[in-house]
């Protein structure tokens, strides 16, 4: 893969995935102002409506009483006429002329403002009433203002009377407000009431979450609160409430909700939620798209270096087999059987090591597919790791290597594939004299662990990192050397190791050291 594309692929995903939780993150915002603004907008009309319903009660409560006593005292009421209004309209041409009066007539039932409040004992309690007269008059020439209201007969009379509810009701607002404002704030309202009051308009606006209020004077908080009423400016909503005849208040009422936070959130908590399981899923899908695809690169770049060093290896042999067969057909080295002898002894090793690594890439490919064929037979394993050690033997006595044997197992026999078993061995064993810079020296060990067999194959080369320790039985994975250049291989065929070793069902890991060797160590049961 293309590293400029792959880095432009990548750079575009997380754009992509950084452009998503952003966008969730504005929409949560602007969901939770709106919120906000509309619980700003239950709350202020609640407030409002408890301020009108107070006065309103407080108002009825007054009038209620009022009638009680005016309907108590069994007095007739004096009348006085306060107002009298004349209203003439004459058309010349018809000498049709209509008379409009009316007379304004206050009634007193002689109950003063003392019945409420002391301070208030010359203010006295009247009804307003209203006498309507229009009179017409046809054909009658000798009208004017001066004779109105004398004997002349009208041709038509309307007469209207009645009480004047709206001058009742703004003469008594008017003294219902002056004798309430001189009322201790505590003698108009209770907290029991306010809080019902409170509640139930807050049900039906839907704020369904704890409140707190208080009634401050003058700025001074008053005994009328709630137990735990506490000012805070951001949760805090405001109202004057008992308004007098000028429009002023020295009351205001605060109403504080202390989980206001809590409930807006609660609020969007569903689609939040789902918000956030999408965003987990997105997240989830985007770190396992990008895990498959460093892991495509990585496997793009081993098989580079794989295929690279499979060139090199098959590139030595062939050369030396084209030398070889160079040499035998020079007719000077072609009379000395000793030396066509050497050389195609050369060829053969050649071709042999070539042999070995397709072979191996055969298994790991035939693994994969589950086509290697693998019967099991009961096998003494202390017999496989001999066969093991003479298959290396060659290798080992060109290195001057030592291999020291410590069969510690009472129990040896366990059902296992020869052939491939003794593959394990042999790659095992390679690797300890590869990865030893020094003489190799390798020591075996067998013991017995419950119902299983631990083989363990210890050499004292180059170890390796932790990262490598989990990574080691890896398809094509290679540790890097550093300047030890002679060490060969495809990181195929401790990958080989771990497959045949599982199908034995059994376990492979390593034990290492950086600079003082590794332990491989294979756990194979045995038979009951």
């Amino acid at each position: 893969m293309n590293k400029l594309f792959f880095r432009i692929l990548v750079l575009l995903m997380s754009l992509s995935l950084i452009g998503i939780i952003l966008v969730q993150v504005f929409w949560f915002n602007s969901s939770f102002k709106n919120n906000e603004e509309q619980f700003k907008y239950h709350v202020t009309q609640v407030i409002g409506n408890v301020a009108d319903k107070l006065e309103q009660q407080e108002e009825y409560s007054f009038y209620d009483k009022y009638n009680r006593i005016k309907d108590s005292t069994g007095k007739i009421p004096k009348k006085e006429d306060l107002l009298e209004v004349f209203y003439v309209q004459r058309n010349t041409k018809t000498n049709k002329t209509i008379v409009y009066s009316n007379t304004l007539t206050s009634e007193d039932y002689d109950i003063s403002g003392s019945l409420f409040n002391k301070k208030f004992s010359s203010e006295r309690f009247k009804n307003f009433s209203s006498k309507r007269v229009t009179e017409v008059y046809n054909n009658n020439n000798g009208i004017d203002n001066n004779n109105l209201g004398q004997s002349i007969i009208p041709d038509l009379t309307i007469e209207k009377s009645g009480s004047l509810d709206i001058l009742n009701k703004v003469q008594q607002q008017i003294q219902y407000k002056d004798i309430a404002s001189l009322t201790p704030i505590e003698g108009r309202i209770t907290k029991d009431k306010l809080s019902k009051l409170l509640k139930k308009e807050l049900q039906e606006y839907g704020v369904k979450t704890k409140f707190e209020f208080g009634i401050y004077s003058s700025g001074v908080p008053t005994k009328i609160k709630s137990d735990g009423f506490h000012y805070d400016k951001e949760a805090t909503y405001n109202i004057p409430i008992y308004t007098d005849n000028e429009g002023n208040s020295r009351y205001e009422l605060s109403v504080t909700f202390p989980h206001k936070k809590k409930f807006l959130l609660s609020e969007l908590l569903s689609i939040t939620i789902l918000s956030i399981v999408f965003t987990l899923i997105i997240i989830v899908a985007y770190t396992s798209a990008l895990n498959q695809l460093l892991r495509q690169k990585h496997i793009s770049e081993i098989k580079t270096d794989f295929i690279n060093n499979m060139t090199h290896e098959f590139k030595t042999p062939i050369a030396t087999i084209n030398l070889a067969l160079d040499a035998i057909r020079n007719p000077k080295i072609i009379e000395d059987k000793d030396k066509v002898y050497r050389y195609l002894q050369m060829i053969r090793d050649e071709n042999k090591r070539m042999h070995a690594q397709v072979e191996n890439v055969l298994r790991i490919s035939k693994l994969e597919k589950r086509e290697l064929d693998i019967t099991k037979e009961p096998t003494v394993v202390t017999d496989v790791i001999d066969d093991a050690i003479e298959h290396v033997n060659l290798i080992l006595e060109d290195r001057k290597g030592t291999v020291v044997k410590h069969y510690n197992a009472a129990r040896t026999t366990c059902l296992i594939n020869e052939v491939h078993f003794t593959n394990v061995l042999v790659n095992i064993l390679e690797n300890a004299i590869k990865y030893s810079p020094d003489t190799p020296e390798i020591e075996i060990f067998t013991e017995n662990v419950k119902d299983m067999i631990l083989i363990k194959v210890k050499d004292h080369g180059l170890g390796m990192s932790k990262i490598a320790q989990k990574r080691v039985f890896e398809k094509f994975y290679r540790e890097h050397t550093g300047d030890l250049h002679n060490v060969k291989g495809h990181g195929l065929g401790l990958a080989y190791v771990k497959r045949i070793v599982e199908d034995h069902n059994g376990q492979v890991y390593v034990e290492s050291e950086k600079g003082k060797g590794s332990t491989f160590i294979i756990k194979i049961p045995l038979i009951n």
